[in-house]
């Protein structure tokens, strides 16, 4: 392993490690040697991490004290806080609540609240807990994982009933998680903290499930497939080790070329 992409000696603070991205991106967080601290609403060991440098931490991140309190024991564990990837979130169907319909005029003031703050809401607040800490460590790396739907829009039709359909809140808390990450790589960059975001294309879990909708989303991508998980891992340990020291207010797109036409 090259050291140019070494996670050794730095504590790396993954929120949502225990969702269907972020196990796979965790086991590449400690394979690359991290100090790793899984930061979810459960704490319940990844067996795939067995034997792996991990502290889990149950937190709720809707919560600022709690956020506070959560940085503060990663701090007082390892000594310093050297990488933040913000990848947990939640109202990613209609606001998170149960609706039979993602039709935006179904949407109340709630919902639309609530969706768009457990998207973006939850990055900023990580983002601006975290800035003391990384202060102290005299500078680090944030990654915010956004998604393909906050640069363009998903095409309706091709969802049909199927209930997987993204909703207003998904997309419009997503684009600001873009915006979000150069507005802080620009606020942070005196600090020694960079900023940059990896926007994933189509890495549905729907894919055993319903073979007609992964065909559809296919055939959207110039590679004509939809992505395996393992493969936000390249940017993932870019943005987050040493090897992109003069990268800051990125966005890197993985998404077979969905974006591009």
């Amino acid at each position: 392993m090259s050291d140019l992409f070494s996670l050794s000696g730095k504590n790396v603070i993954l929120t949502g490690g225990c969702g269907n991205l972020g196990r796979i991106m965790a086991k590449h967080l400690t394979d690359f040697g991290a100090k790793l601290f899984i930061v979810d609403v459960i704490d319940t060991p990844l067996p795939e991490l067995e034997g792996a440098d991990v502290t889990y931490i149950k937190c709720d991140l809707s919560n600022s004290d709690a956020i506070r309190e959560m940085f503060a024991t990663v701090e007082k564990i390892g000594g310093s806080v050297d990488v933040l990837i913000n990848n947990a979130a939640w109202g990613g169907g209609a606001g998170g609540k149960k609706m039979t319909k993602t039709r935006m005029e179904d949407f109340d003031d709630e919902t639309w609240a609530y969706g768009l703050d457990g998207v973006v809401g939850v990055t900023f607040r990580c983002i601006r807990e975290s800035i003391p800490f990384f202060k102290r460590a005299g500078g680090g790396s944030i990654v915010n994982i956004a998604s393909m739907y906050g640069v363009v829009a998903p095409d309706h039709s091709i969802y049909g009933d199927t209930g997987n359909n993204s909703p207003v809140t998904y997309g419009a808390g997503k684009a600001g998680v873009v915006q979000l990450t150069k507005y802080s790589a620009s606020y942070l960059a005196k600090d020694g903290v960079r900023v940059n975001a990896i926007t994933p294309g189509p890495f549905p879990k729907v894919a055993a499930t319903d073979p007609d909708l992964l065909a559809i989303l296919q055939k959207k991508t110039m590679l004509g497939r939809t992505g395996d998980p393992n493969e936000l891992a390249g940017a993932l340990i870019l943005l987050a080790s040493d090897a992109s020291t003069f990268m800051t207010g990125t966005n890197i797109i993985v998404d077979g070329g969905w974006t591009a036409w």
